[in-house]
């Protein structure tokens, strides 16, 4: 018998369980980057939405009339000098706060849609919920595009148009997290969402290459076709995806092999579900520590959350009051807060700083500021290892926090100096203030809100998730109206706000590192039980 080619062998020597759950791994960081590549655009476009053309020649006017006689693609004229070439209504003297009140419309409507989102989301289907949410962002992001094409100068249609986007936008990060909490297993999931969490970035670098190609020509492209490509991937969610590892039949977790696969290939093994049925096993330490809070006495009444059962065996959906009652829920949202004001503080200003400090220009800047999203990607898969080998997601957070604030004083003192030191300092920089970012909103949700306390139901996940991003949301509002309230007394007083947000964010996480270090079985500090009813 002829041997079997590598590549069939390296097949068949995964397991059908592990192909699935790569399948979905692959399927939700493609869902949700593209969610991202549909919010790029309209930081690319703004320096076309208002800009000064140099002069004109005659021959340039002459092609340019020439040009437009030749296409039916309508083009804004300037009303009152021949080098404006600003798209009204953002050729006023006010264009910053109009420009500014886009960005501040979505991301508010994202902070207020993100309760709802989870809420809503326990209750439908993962797979129409998201599909649907896609569909109507991707309609909802060509729309904007779509004023470009039918020649629309109303500030209120595109204000209404970035509210209504963020809305629909808040069914991904609650569904897609759900999703992949369902699939993997508590084992490494540091390092699985650390890895898959690096979707952001990719999402962000896509969308501004698909922008920046029709930015200067016919920038309602840069909003039409990322739009497309979001309800084309809304239509692969709804004939792929695959919302829970029961639904076909597969185990939803794995775990290390202390003597490896039978075969010696595998470092994993399938897990072997365990049912209610057991009670004569011992207890893990996980679960002795939920049980006994200080290791000598039971957890308080006050810590069991009764939960009602939906009348076919299974237990209700949980309500927003019960996830905020999950111990480490609240400490984790108001950390996230002011983690994410300071992550997004540096997504929206971060190249207008390079371009003062470092004298380069927009595109340099931009480009250069990219630096800061690889330190990131380093960042949140750093984090989750650390977190994984310690069991410690409080702790690892505290720590990269502790050393982001000093990292942040560093960075306005060194990049002052040079190029070289500026992308030194924004690859440190991006890691350590993305880190905890990264690992709250993803392996830290999906640890409270699949916790063992909940005996297999799986029903907390996306309202805790939407709790803790939509909690982050609103510093993300705040952070670039702070910077840009802040700037124009120094850059200093930037930094020195930052450095605040970044001490707040440890504060809020003091009782969950001295719960983890005092109770090793802990991973999230106090734990809490749900009894079904």
């Amino acid at each position: 018998m002829a041997p079997l080619p590598a590549g069939i062998r390296f097949i068949i020597s995964f397991s059908r369980d592990q192909w699935y759950r790569a399948f979905i791994f692959v399927l939700t960081f493609l869902l949700y980057a593209s969610f991202h590549l549909s919010r790029k655009p309209i930081s690319i476009v703004k320096g076309e939405l208002h800009r000064y053309c140099a002069a004109l020649n005659e021959g340039d006017v002459e092609l340019s009339s020439q040009s437009q006689r030749a296409s039916d693609t309508p083009r804004h004229q300037p009303p009152d000098n021949e080098t404006d070439c600003s798209w009204a209504p953002f050729d006023q003297d006010n264009y910053q706060q109009l420009l500014g009140a886009l960005d501040y419309s979505f991301l508010c409507a994202y902070a207020i849609g993100m309760y709802l989102s989870g809420i809503i989301g326990e209750r439908l289907p993962i797979r129409y919920y998201l599909t649907s949410g896609m569909l109507a962002s991707g309609a909802f992001t060509a729309l904007f595009g779509l004023g470009y094409f039918y020649n629309i100068h109303s500030f209120g249609f595109y204000v209404v148009t970035q509210i209504i986007n963020g809305l629909v936008q808040t069914t991904g990060w609650p569904s897609v997290v759900t999703c992949l909490g369902n699939w993997f297993g508590k084992g490494r999931r540091g390092l699985i969402m650390g890895v898959w969490n690096s979707h952001t970035s990719v999402g962000n670098i896509l969308g501004s290459l698909i922008a920046g190609y029709w930015v200067s020509t016919c920038w309602g492209l840069s909003f039409i076709v990322p739009g497309a490509i979001v309800a084309a991937m809304g239509i692969v969610c709804f004939l792929f995806l695959i919302e829970h590892p029961k639904d076909i039949a597969c185990s939803s977790s794995l775990v290390a092999h202390s003597r490896g696969h039978e075969n010696g290939a595998h470092r994993f093994r399938l897990q072997k579900q365990v049912f209610a049925d057991d009670e004569n096993k011992p207890l893990d330490p996980e679960i002795q520590c939920l049980l006994l809070s200080d290791g000598k006495h039971p957890v308080h009444q006050s810590h069991v959350v009764v939960l009602p059962a939906d009348g076919r065996g299974s237990m209700a959906a949980i309500s927003f009051t019960g996830a905020l009652r999950i111990p480490g829920v609240i400490e984790f949202s108001l950390c996230l807060l002011f983690a994410k004001l300071v992550s997004y503080t540096f997504l929206f200003w971060l190249p207008l700083y390079i371009t003062s400090v470092d004298h380069l220009d927009a595109r340099q800047a931009g480009e250069l500021s990219t630096l800061f999203d690889v330190g990131g990607i380093f960042g949140g898969i750093l984090a989750g290892v650390i977190s994984d080998r310690l069991e410690k997601r409080a702790s690892t957070c505290g720590l990269m926090l502790l050393l982001a604030a000093p990292t942040l004083y560093m960075f306005s003192t060194i990049s002052r100096m040079g190029l070289e030191a500026t992308i030194a300092m924004l690859l440190l920089s991006g890691a350590l203030v993305s880190g905890p970012y990264a690992l709250i909103t993803t392996a830290v949700s999906a640890d409270l809100g699949t916790h063992k306390s909940l005996k297999g139901n799986s029903h907390a996940l996306a309202t805790v998730t939407a709790i803790i991003d939509g909690t982050g949301s609103v510093g993300a509002a705040l952070g670039p109206l702070l910077a840009g309230l802040l700037s124009p007394s120094g850059w200093n007083n930037v930094f020195y706000m930052l450095m605040v947000a970044d001490a707040c964010a440890l504060l809020f996480l003091i009782r969950l590192i001295h719960k983890e270090l005092s109770c090793p079985g802990s991973a999230a500090g106090d734990q809490v039980l749900f009894k079904e009813h």
